[in-house]
């Protein structure tokens, strides 16, 4: 296969017609045309449809763009690490993260490793749904217990549990009764099993609260509204100063944030960097280690 027509063709997919990629990097329509032309001949299929205003790919383009475009981009960064001698970060770095570790962690990782690492600009995106890494160009994801994909590989850096929280006013139900409590997104009625010292037992639940965040729940909690089922990283400090106090530990399985990338890349400067820094943040991925990060 034609490595400058390939490359062509990644250009114009990219920026989404040849006249689009000629004026972005100055190569001529024409000369983005026959070479696209050329890559289509050579492999006997059609990449892309082209319309009276508009190019789309086609479905065996979309496929060889996702499978080569961040290929091309590694060999180019690989190039270019080699020519300057070294293996220095640099360049952009995509990640997407969810919402509660970002919102109690990632600002203060972002910034510590920006100054460690001038050179990479580092871009976050803040969401729980399962992103597409390729289709949308992102380096690393983190993700909590995150679904076997063979596509991926990664690792567990952090792990963490559920507890169930109070204010040290609010009493505890008995008898089968139910605790007013502070849901995280729904208000349907709900049964926890928890364990303690005690042993296994169950709370019913009858939210009267029904919130998005795990610290909107923490806050409303700490207000006295009900209970709630939250991470002890985030309540750690509560507990040690006696803010809210613990019903016991949700019966489930633990928490665990995992760093992925495409296993089909080679590892970047700025992927493998990343890393290292979340190792050095948090040695032994303890919940202690992220609570002590979080109220630092």
């Amino acid at each position: 296969m034609d490595l400058l027509a390939l490359t062509d063709f990644n250009l114009v997919a990219r920026h989404g017609g040849f006249g689009k990629a000629a004026r972005a990097t100055g190569r001529p329509k024409a000369t983005l045309s026959r070479r696209v032309g050329d890559l289509e001949s050579s492999l006997d299929l059609r990449l892309f449809e082209r319309g009276a205003r508009n190019l789309k790919l086609t479905e065996e383009g979309r496929a060889l763009f996702e499978r080569t475009g961040s290929l091309l981009a590694e060999l180019d960064e690989t190039a270019a690490e080699i020519a300057s001698g070294g293996q220095r970060p640099k360049g952009r770095l995509r990640i997407s993260a969810p919402i509660h570790f970002s919102q109690t962690a990632m600002g203060r990782i972002a910034a510590g490793f920006t100054l460690k690492h001038p050179e990479v600009r580092l871009e976050v995106t803040t969401e729980d749904r399962s992103v597409d890494m390729i289709e949308e160009g992102y380096d690393l994801v983190i993700r909590v217990n995150p679904n076997p994909d063979e596509s991926l590989i990664g690792r567990a850096f952090l792990r963490d549990r559920l507890v169930v929280v109070a204010s040290p006013d609010l009493p505890r139900p008995t008898g089968g009764r139910t605790a007013p409590g502070v849901a995280r997104g729904t208000g349907e009625r709900q049964t926890w099993r928890v364990k303690n010292q005690d042993g296994q037992s169950t709370i019913a639940v009858e939210p009267v609260l029904a919130l998005s965040t795990l610290i909107m729940v923490r806050d409303a909690v700490r207000a006295g509204v009900g209970v709630g089922r939250l991470p002890i990283s985030l309540v750690s400090h509560d507990l040690a100063d006696g803010t809210l106090v613990n019903w016991g530990d949700i019966d489930g399985p633990e928490i665990a944030l995992w760093t992925l990338y495409p296993s089909r890349r080679l590892l970047s400067a700025r992927v493998s960097a990343f890393l290292d820094f979340l190792k050095q943040a948090f040695p032994n991925g303890t919940p202690d280690e992220l609570a002590a990060y979080i109220g630092r």
